[in-house]
C-alpha cells in the first residue's frame, strides 16, 4: 500500500519566534517578492539585485549600492532565510532561498503576491536585532 504525501506534509516546522523574525527581516528590507520568488528557483548574482539593475527587475524597491544590498542579504542568511552559493572553488557572490525562505515566499505569493508592508514596531525590531545581533 503507497500513501501519497504533499509537499506541505514534508516542509520543515519552524519554532514561531524563527518565522517571526525571519518574516520581519524580509518585511523591513528594501527588497521585493520577485527577488525571493526567482531566489527560489535559481542562484542570484550580487550584481543582478544591485544598482540601476535590480531596481529596474522589480528586485528593490530603490538603487542600491552592491555593499548596501550585500549587507541585507547577508542579514537574510543570519536569520535563515538565504544562503550563499558555494561552487567547486569556495563561496560566491550569489545567493539562494533555504526551505524556511521558500515557505515564506510560498506564504506571501498567496496571500497577494507582494510583501506586507513592515510597521513602525517590525522596523524598530528588526533594526534593534540586526545592530545588536538579538534573536528578537
Amino acid at each position: 500500500m503507497t500513501s501519497m504525501t504533499s509537499q506541505e506534509d514534508l516542509s520543515i516546522q519552524y519554532p514561531a519566534p524563527t518565522v517571526k523574525r525571519a518574516e520581519r527581516a524580509m518585511r523591513c528590507l528594501p527588497f521585493q517578492l520577485p527577488l525571493f520568488a526567482e531566489m527560489r528557483s535559481a542562484s542570484v548574482p550580487l550584481p543582478l539585485v544591485a544598482g540601476k539593475e535590480g531596481f529596474e527587475q522589480n528586485y528593490t524597491s530603490r538603487q542600491m549600492s552592491e555593499l548596501a544590498v550585500e549587507g541585507g542579504l547577508i542579514w537574510l542568511i543570519q536569520v535563515g532565510i538565504l544562503r550563499r552559493e558555494v561552487d567547486g572553488q569556495g563561496i560566491t557572490d550569489s545567493f539562494r532561498l533555504t526551505p524556511l525562505g521558500r515557505q515564506l515566499v510560498e506564504k506571501w505569493e498567496h496571500q497577494g503576491n507582494t510583501l506586507p508592508p513592515p510597521s513602525f514596531l517590525d522596523w524598530f525590531l528588526n533594526t534593534l536585532s540586526r545592530w545588536l545581533r538579538l534573536p528578537v
